[in-house]
């Protein structure tokens, strides 16, 4: 929270008076005076690299956000609808993916954000799903700033999110 601490000298009859003035950035106090305000539902991480699965699910927890690993892409749609997940961050490297599916989950599921992850800067196969369907392409290695960018994007963008109804 950022507060400013003002102090000012009054001369008042030869007596001097300390004044202190507390001033709260009401934008800052709101967004932090309930503590960090981060998802309540949970990020699956769809990646068959269990270590490098693991890795983002802890860089992630350390962003105070809630993630759950996932390896394959069985009962990918299941665990969508029990975890009332909110994203999912797909290794397109790691689990294979189609323009048709990512096609039939984003319409399925149209309130999850699909992020794909990739080494590869280009993936011509999956031209429709990333014009059409993908919410953002993330390069690995994850550099966290930019992760938590586009998670911070997510977040703007929800309905009710104190961010977006203050603008």
């Amino acid at each position: 929270m950022t507060i400013a601490l003002i102090i000012l000298r009054c001369g008042i009859r030869g007596h001097e008076f300390l004044l202190s003035v507390q001033i709260l950035f009401l934008q800052e106090y709101m967004k932090y005076s309930r503590g960090p305000k981060r998802m309540q539902k949970s990020i699956l991480v769809l990646d068959a690299d269990k270590d490098q699965c693991r890795e983002l699910c802890e860089l992630l927890e350390k962003g105070q956000f809630k993630a759950t690993p996932l390896f394959s892409i069985h009962n990918l749609e299941k665990n969508i609808e029990d975890t009332g997940c909110q994203a999912i961050l797909w290794d397109i490297d790691t689990v294979t993916a189609d323009n048709r599916t990512v096609r039939d989950l984003t319409l399925k599921f149209p309130g999850v954000y699909f992020f794909c992850m990739s080494k590869h800067p280009f993936h011509p196969e999956l031209k429709d799903a990333i014009c059409y369907h993908i919410y953002a392409c993330i390069n690995r290695p994850i550099d966290p700033d930019e992760l938590f960018y586009w998670l911070k994007s997510i977040e703007d963008d929800e309905p009710g999110s104190n961010e977006s109804s203050s603008n």
